[in-house]
């Protein structure tokens, strides 16, 4: 999930989540077995504003959380509660090995852009903390949308960074220069961290996202040093969603067309086809959470 997500999807540790738990009697949903990145899937997620009494964040909990705090902040966003004042959605676990809450659902809303939606999973059984969380633009926009992953397994971690491209880079040459070139030299810098390795994700994946895309699975001492870079990337993006989109930057696709586009490029994000982790964890959360969030992070703002 989550990337989903979502590309939250990468099953990079799916069968090193498989060695560590092995159910011991058939269940009526397979236990999951999360992967890392892009389609991460997340847990109890942090509050905007972290709370002192809580106790100290994972690395991967840090980052999404400081990270959440940053965007919402800058850009004055308010929370969507759900019924009872809390997440938008708490997802109770369905596996025999996690009691209780095993994560939950956050949405954010206010303009310039579309929402923000996170989703946090952690089941200390299977050692999975996967924090996730996509920043939607308005459908109709050209404006990217931001993606972070950011998951533990056991000792090992992940990430996934991008932002997601809303023309045809091939045939746009302008808006690949306005969007994306400027994030060249973090994009270069970031690969040369020691420790990182390759994530690996299918080429749908790839191709359904942007070529600056940082995947990798990473040590404790690489990922804590990929903050500044996730930091670079989240502050490009709001910097283009505070100057808005230039004019003609869009190659002359109207907001109908965009609207449309957008729609068709989510419904492939979050594809359990393409991204295998939506199936992974309905054992974990259930079938129905996983529609859920699935038709939250789909939905366009023409819908919402």
């Amino acid at each position: 999930m989550l990337d989903g997500i979502s590309i939250e999807s990468t099953a990079v540790f799916m069968n090193w989540l498989a060695r560590i738990f092995r159910p011991k009697r058939r269940e009526p949903e397979p236990a999951p077995t999360p992967s890392t990145a892009r389609f991460a899937s997340p847990s109890p997620a942090p509050p905007v504003s972290m709370d002192p009494s809580m106790q100290t964040p994972s690395p991967p909990a840090k980052l999404f959380g400081s990270t959440l705090t940053h965007l919402v902040d800058t850009l004055g966003l308010r929370e969507v509660h759900g019924d009872d004042g809390g997440p938008w959605k708490m997802l109770p676990s369905h596996a025999p090995f996690h009691q209780g809450p095993c994560g939950n659902v956050r949405r954010f809303e206010g303009s310039p852009i579309f929402q923000i939606v996170t989703c946090s999973l952690v089941a200390p059984a299977i050692q999975l903390d996967s924090h996730m969380m996509f920043a939607f633009s308005p459908s109709d926009s050209a404006m990217p949308h931001f993606t972070l992953d950011s998951v533990m397994t056991g000792d090992q971690f992940a990430f996934h960074l991008d932002l997601i491209p809303r023309v045809d880079l091939a045939t746009s040459f302008d808006y690949m220069k306005w969007a994306f070139v400027p994030l060249s030299d973090t994009y270069a810098a970031a690969e040369k961290t020691e420790g990182l390795v390759r994530a690996n994700i299918t080429p749908m994946q790839r191709a359904i996202m942007s070529p600056w895309m940082l995947v990798y699975r990473a040590n404790q001492s690489a990922f804590e040093e990929i903050t500044p870079h996730v930091r670079a990337y989240a502050d490009h993006w709001l910097g283009l969603v505070r100057a808005g989109v230039p004019a003609g930057i869009a190659g002359g696709l109207t907001g109908a067309q965009l609207a449309q586009r957008d729609a068709a490029n989510k419904d492939l994000i979050f594809d359990p086809e393409i991204d295998k982790v939506w199936n992974q964890i309905r054992g974990l959360i259930g079938s129905d959470a996983v529609d859920d969030i699935r038709g939250l992070l789909k939905m366009t703002s023409s819908a919402g």
